[in-house]
Order: structure tokens, then sequence, then C-alpha cells
């Protein structure tokens, strides 16, 4: 096997890992304490930002105009659509506006 695909496959372990290692650890408390749970909710919001954050810095005219995009419809609709309306919009954005 190449060496590409051991290190897929080592990613892959680790990746499982890390995951199932922090439902093993919380699943075995029986109360969570509600500042560990408002920090679990608060993890989804901090990856997002650690995705988009990057991106709004280096933006130019195509994804400045899918973050505006996502960010007016994340104020009326859900998750899906302003991840999808987002997409469409930077697609389009590049293929048209470059």
């Amino acid at each position: 096997m190449s060496t590409t695909l051991w290190i897929i496959i080592a990613g892959a372990i680790a990746t499982y890992l890390t995951r199932i290692g922090g439902h093993l650890v919380i699943s075995r408390f029986e109360n969570i304490h509600p500042r560990v749970e408002a920090g679990l909710n608060a993890v989804p919001a901090a990856v997002l930002t650690t995705l988009v954050a990057p991106a709004a810095l280096t933006a130019g005219p195509a994804e400045w105009a899918a973050l505006i995009v996502a960010a007016l419809v994340s104020l009326r609709g859900g998750l899906m659509a302003m991840f999808l309306v987002g997409a469409a919009v930077l697609i389009l954005a590049r293929q048209f506006v470059g």
C-alpha cells in the first residue's frame, strides 16, 4: 500500500477514536453540569467560525457575495438552507464573476 493510503487510514482511525472517546467520557456521568452542556452546544458555532474566518479574510467578490447571502438567509431560514444557498451563490459567482 502507498504511504498516502496509510495516512488516510491513520487519520480515519484518529478521527473515530477522538469522536467515540468524547462520547464515552460524557456517557460516564449521570448529570452534566449546565456550563459543560452550554460549552458543548457552542462547539458547532466555533467550528463553523474556524471554517468561515479564513475565507472571509482572503475573500474575493464571489466569497463576499456568498457570505452576505448566507447571512441574510440565516436570519429567516434554517441551517441547511443557509449552507445550500451560500454554496450555490459561491458556485455561481465563481463561475460568472471570477
